[in-house]
Order: C-alpha cells, then structure tokens, then sequence
C-alpha cells in the first residue's frame, strides 16, 4: 500500500514538471517586455521636422545611455526568465 502511494506522488510530480514554464517564470517574463518595451519607447524621437536641419536631440542621454541599459537589462532578464526551473510543489 506504501508502494502505491508512493508511486502516486512520484506520478503527480512527474505531471507537474511537464509544465515547462511556473507562474515566477511568466511574472519575469512580463517585467522583462516592460523594460523592453520602456527602452524602445525611450529610444524614439529625436528627429528634425526639417529634414535640412540638423537637430542635437538625438545625442541626449535618454537616448544614447538610458534606453540601451534598460533593453539589455530587459534581455537579461528574459533570459533568467526562460532558463529558471519552475518549482515543482506536491
């Protein structure tokens, strides 16, 4: 009876691991495409409306430092997101 109930477990945590992605994985993922999408946003822009002109704005720090910090910070975490091993809970 012991075996049963043992193999009944073993059985359950096997089902359980065949998800291959847990609900931490899926949170991290969607912080991920936030930086993501919040190093893009901060990228656009910066253009002349005359294209004989010559405008400085696409030189700021939001553009040249900020947004590509946050999109690799965004990459690493989408990374971390899909290598985790969810926890598997009986």
């Amino acid at each position: 009876m012991a075996e049963i109930k043992k193999q009944v477990v073993e059985n359950k945590k096997i089902e359980k691991a065949e998800m291959a992605f847990g609900k931490q994985n899926y949170i991290l993922m969607f912080v991920g495409i936030g930086f993501l999408l919040l190093g893009y946003i901060l990228m656009v822009g910066g253009g002349s409306k005359d294209p004989k002109v010559f405008s400085e704005d696409i030189f700021n720090f939001q553009r040249l430092t900020l947004a590509p910090i946050l999109l690799v910070i965004g990459f690493v975490i989408e990374i971390f997101a899909i290598m985790k091993k969810p926890k598997i809970s009986e």
